[in-house]
């Protein structure tokens, strides 16, 4: 479980920036309204602080994401699921393409008392908590809205976001993350044939590309709609720029920009399309190699590996963990601010800087410091410098200056971009890039001693 609890901003930033607090404690799915349930949205307390004025509280509703909800036939007095069986596929009898299963599908609503029972979305007193595993409901994604039609757009350049986490019951595997997305406001309404929009929790996107949404501009994702390994997919992804601010467990933690080409989200094509989406061929298996032709990773619009900010990774080993031995004690909460300066300190200016402080029993904590890249020995925040030697030193493809640096990720977060908070496992790879080593079973060219290659202390 996560919790997010309101804050008073600390004044721990220079004058010319602007301070927003909020109380957090705190997809592209399609496409019709349900006919059964009321959408009631719960409501969190958020705060927008200035130094002069000091914080201003309200209350803001959150949604759930389109992909758990109930995707049914849209037909009065119809109750059969658009999507349904093992391996799960779309059933024919309701629709047949993919306009048609947009019109034709309806999204269900989720009352107050589902988001808890259902999902484990608890809200209580201003501060929201997210379970893991409620009943059959695994996960969950949430968005902060500006009311119940539109998403809240954060524009952050020359501004701090704060908020307190508790990530102390998270084990090792799982994520809970506070992060922004460049969605549409709206959730993209009116596309295609999606009338839910952003008060049914539609327009997800994020720098992965993903092809496991239903939905995707008011269309169906139902072409070459098939079981993977864990989950199905479709042909298309859903791209946009993506700012994670916190990843994290009771034993890892990372923050990470992500830049795209694209403006706002794409409907990106896979490997029988242009492959706009950067994917990769299940059978390419030499994408850590520098000549690599069926690896398309990189040839996609958005910076999929980002650079990130990892302590663990960048050498601070006892920098945050579960236990008092850490200066960062995930037993308990923590106030997490992060700043993005730019280099003329207006909000129109280019990012040069994402900064990171917290506040803990009082105690107002700098950032762990890199000691294991050539060249950025000291270094506490994200740069365009501290990039690059990471990249250099750990070997890996610089995507992040090929996909615009910190320019590249400040236009998007200059253009407002939305807050997603989510809880969630990875099948695929057990979140080994958060909290343990990646890449894994490489001994030859990755042995777990090499820099870069240890996340945190999981799978020892």
């Amino acid at each position: 479980e996560i919790w997010l609890r309101p804050r008073r901003a600390k004044r721990v930033l220079m004058a010319a920036i602007w301070s927003v607090a909020l109380a957090l404690l705190a997809t592209a799915a399609g496409q019709q309204p349900g006919l059964y349930t009321k959408e009631e949205h719960p409501e969190v307390s958020i705060a927008t602080c200035t130094k002069s004025d000091g914080c201003t509280a309200t209350k803001k509703p959150l949604v759930m994401d389109a992909q758990w909800r109930w995707l049914h036939d849209a037909r009065k007095g119809q109750y059969k699921s658009c999507i349904s069986g093992t391996p799960p596929e779309w059933n024919t009898a309701i629709c047949g393409g993919n306009l048609d299963c947009a019109e034709k599908c309806a999204l269900e609503g989720i009352s107050s008392d589902e988001y808890n029972k259902a999902y484990g979305i608890n809200v209580d007193n201003g501060e929201v908590r997210l379970n893991y595993k409620t009943g059959e409901a695994v996960g969950s994604r949430i968005y902060l809205m500006e009311d119940d039609q539109h998403y809240m757009m954060f524009k952050l350049l020359n501004r701090e976001f704060t908020f307190e986490v508790d990530a102390s019951t998270l084990e090792c595997g799982l994520n809970g993350a506070v992060y922004f997305v460049e969605m549409k406001e709206d959730g993209g309404m009116d596309e295609g044939n999606n009338k839910a929009g952003a008060m049914y929790g539609t327009g997800y996107c994020d720098a992965q590309c993903p092809h496991d949404l239903k939905f995707i501009n008011g269309e169906a994702n139902r072409e070459d709609w098939h079981d993977i390994k864990y989950f199905p997919t479709g042909k298309h992804g859903a791209c946009c720029a993506e700012m994670d601010i916190w990843e994290a467990n009771a034993f890892a933690t990372s923050f990470t920009t992500h830049a795209c080409e694209a403006e706002g989200p794409l409907r990106c094509d896979g490997l029988s399309g242009n492959n706009s989406c950067g994917d990769v061929p299940e059978d390419c298996t030499c994408c850590l190699e520098a000549d690599c032709d069926c690896c398309a990773r990189y040839k996609g619009t958005c910076d999929k590996d980002g650079c990130d900010f990892n302590p663990e990774r960048l050498g601070g080993h006892s920098f945050y963990g579960r236990g008092e031995e850490f200066v960062v004690d995930s037993s308990k909460p923590v106030t997490v601010v992060t700043q993005f300066l730019t280099a003329d300190n207006t909000d129109t200016g280019n990012l040069v800087e994402i900064r990171r402080l917290y506040v803990q029993n009082g105690k107002v904590i700098s950032n762990s410091k890199v000691s294991t890249l050539e060249g950025a020995d000291g270094a506490d925040s994200i740069t365009d410098a501290m990039c690059a030697a990471q990249k250099s030193t750990f070997g890996e493809r610089n995507d992040f200056t090929a996909k615009g640096g910190l320019e590249g990720m400040g236009k998007a977060l200059g253009r407002g971009m939305v807050l997603a908070m989510s809880i969630s496992d990875d099948l695929n790879t057990n979140m080994r890039w958060l909290d343990s080593v990646s890449p894994y079973n490489h001994p030859n060219t990755h042995p777990q001693d090499k820099p870069g290659v240890q996340r945190g202390p999981c799978g020892k």
